[in-house]
């Protein structure tokens, strides 16, 4: 019992050592549970005004990248394209090699309508890609002759804002299904305002799609008003039909970050925008 009670035995400055870090630990324990050691969300210690200023860096960041990563198109001949430029312009394996199969037995491609008949390329990827095929002269100089020949049996055409469902299934391909369909939506957007729209009809292939325009064109166009883009509130924006809620604020805000929006390539920047119905949307909206 001596023996254990002789630890506990010390003298008077190994007693005030043991005093103060008693002291210590009792003051840094009452620190711990007073104080409150949590971090804040360090975008609520900032006023709006540098908030703006960063979103508005981050958005700078965003296009300079968006730019950088875009692939610039340049004219070329459809015959004589690779591998890597048809996987670029977004073309699929498949694709590709229906297209070289096609080239091999020395079969040539002619067209843009030749093009997607061969690749099996979807409407959307073809208007995007066919403004730059070029073909030689003496190619151009023979579709044109082609199409001469074509036009000189005449075709009456009608309004195709007027047509009923038993008009649009005298063209060969469209069912009552099919035609009911083409009505539908005719009446959902409010009427065509150009036979591009016929492009987000459900099951029209190219072919007859191509068809029916012969026989049906949108007849007077004037009458239709178009929206400033530049000057447009979210609610008008919203009356185009391929521009949702969504789409129209992020419209709003870029216009209001570049102060004007100069072209309607431009709005390809935005990265909601349905870049492959520019040519439909380009129908409601003008630029100043």
């Amino acid at each position: 019992m001596k023996s254990i009670k002789s630890h506990f035995v010390f003298n008077r400055s190994q007693q005030n050592g043991i005093f103060l870090l008693v002291i210590i630990i009792i003051v840094l324990q009452a620190i711990y549970y007073f104080l409150d050691f949590s971090t804040e969300d360090s975008a609520e210690s900032l006023n709006p005004e540098e908030l703006e200023s960063f979103q508005a860096q981050i958005d700078s960041i965003k296009l300079a990248r968006a730019e950088a990563d875009s692939v610039k198109i340049y004219p070329f001949n459809p015959n004589y394209i690779t591998d890597f430029k048809a996987y670029t312009l977004g073309m699929s394996v498949e694709e590709i090699d229906r297209l070289h199969k096609f080239r091999d037995s020395d079969n040539w491609i002619n067209s843009a309508k030749d093009f997607q008949k061969v690749t099996g390329v979807s409407d959307s990827l073809l208007a995007s890609i066919a403004p730059y095929f070029k073909f030689p002269d003496w190619v151009i100089g023979a579709e044109k002759k082609k199409s001469k020949v074509k036009t000189t049996t005449p075709i009456s055409v009608s309004d195709l804002n007027k047509a009923e469902t038993e008009d649009l299934q005298k063209v060969n391909g469209i069912g009552e299904v099919l035609a009911n369909r083409i009505l539908n939506y005719r009446n959902k957007i409010g009427g065509f305002r150009s036979e591009l729209q016929l492009k987000d009809i459900y099951g029209l292939n190219y072919e007859t799609r191509e068809k029916l325009q012969r026989h049906f064109r949108v007849i007077g166009k004037e009458n239709f008003g178009l929206i400033n883009i530049n000057q447009a509130r979210l609610l008008e924006l919203l009356e185009v039909p391929y521009i949702k809620y969504e789409l129209a604020r992020e419209i709003i805000d870029y216009r209001q970050l570049y102060e004007k929006i100069e072209s309607f390539e431009e709005l390809s920047k935005i990265e909601s925008f349905p870049s492959d119905k520019i040519d439909r949307i380009q129908l409601y909206l003008s630029l100043n």
